[in-house]
């Protein structure tokens, strides 16, 4: 099968790659469409995220929908020819973590296009069955390939506790910004504030989620007493400035990923009792983000603004940088 490699930092080559053989409680999926996510591109320039080393060639892209061609020997054959969203993570399912649900945080977990584990821009990947989601037609297969980035809002939306009336702010209006505005309006949320400095990134999450954008280099961000503030920014001063606008007893959920330290008020989290919190992926998302997309509660179709085919999978990796870009979406089957 076709993949498109990274072979060191700033060098993607299209190479021809063994399709994934399959183990007895796997599905191989045609793959139909990619979205092209933050970590994908990091790994482009740097070769490294934290601890995780491009030591050899790797496929990226973890965002992922397509078809079940072929079912290993535990799994209904009746699932052949089934349109999936794929959750991109094989945990152990017997440790700890596991056991209580939480397996986003298995320490032996597999994520696609996490070194050295292989992602998405390739023709055919094999996952287990139970993390091949079914999705109904009137999904797309670039809505349900974004059902990945969903999920990370649904999960920080939880974990932010956010319900019917509450007020959030949001740093940060790229992909997952704008994703987690409408997820907190799904949840109930009625006041959705989210904090850019580009002009037409604010323009765009008013449009699609948000209810109150602001500039944070001119508009008050402190005191704005909200129940809970999530960054999706990775920004030091965008995340001092969200807890500080945090009520007593709310909480702040980190999202982004930016330095691996940062000052915290902590003086102003322990007198008001902010529950703080990271967000590490996600777990039991799914089956919430189809009917989320299949409602129209949350629209990912909105949020394509480029797509490309596999031979040109270097060129969506540099598309972002584009002004107004917002999704990019390569198509490994066309």
């Amino acid at each position: 099968m076709k993949a498109a490699l990274l072979r060191a930092p700033g060098e993607v080559t299209l190479d021809t790659v063994p399709v994934p053989l399959l183990e007895p409680d796997q599905v191989l999926v045609r793959v139909a469409a990619v979205g092209v996510c933050g970590s994908d591109v990091h790994y482009y320039q740097h070769g490294r995220i934290g601890p995780y080393v491009v030591e050899h060639p790797l496929i990226l892209g973890h965002e992922l929908s397509g078809r079940i061609t072929a079912v290993g020997s535990n799994v209904d054959p009746a699932r052949v020819g089934q349109r999936v969203a794929v959750e991109p993570q094989r945990p152990c399912r017997v440790c700890e973590q596991c056991k209580a649900g939480r397996y986003n945080l298995c320490p032996d977990i597999e994520f696609f296009a996490t070194p050295p584990i292989d992602g998405a821009f390739c023709e055919y990947v094999a996952i287990q069955a139970d993390f091949a989601h079914a999705i109904p037609d009137s999904i797309s297969d670039e809505a349900a390939a974004l059902i990945e980035p969903l999920s990370v809002g649904i999960w920080a939306c939880k974990r932010a506790d956010i319900g019917p009336g509450s007020s959030v702010l949001i740093a940060g209006a790229g992909p997952i910004g704008v994703i987690m505005a409408q997820t907190a309006r799904a949840f109930g949320a009625t006041t959705v504030y989210i904090t850019d400095i580009e002009d037409d990134r604010r323009a765009f999450a008013l449009e699609h989620g948000a209810t109150v954008a602001l500039d944070p280099r001119v508009d008050l961000i402190e005191g704005l007493e909200v129940d809970a503030f999530i960054d999706a920014s990775g920004v030091a001063a965008a995340v001092q400035a969200g807890i500080l606008a945090v009520r007593p007893g709310g909480r702040a959920i980190l999202v982004g990923m930016g330095n691996d330290t940062v000052e915290l008020p902590v003086s102003w989290i322990q007198n008001r009792e902010i529950w703080l919190s990271g967000v590490f992926r996600y777990t039991n998302t799914w089956p919430l983000g189809i009917k989320l997309v299949e409602s129209g509660a949350v629209d990912l179709d909105v949020l394509v603004t480029s797509t490309f085919v596999l031979a040109d999978a270097e060129q969506a990796l540099n598309a972002g940088r584009q002004p107004g870009q917002m999704k990019v979406i390569v198509y490994p089957g066309r």
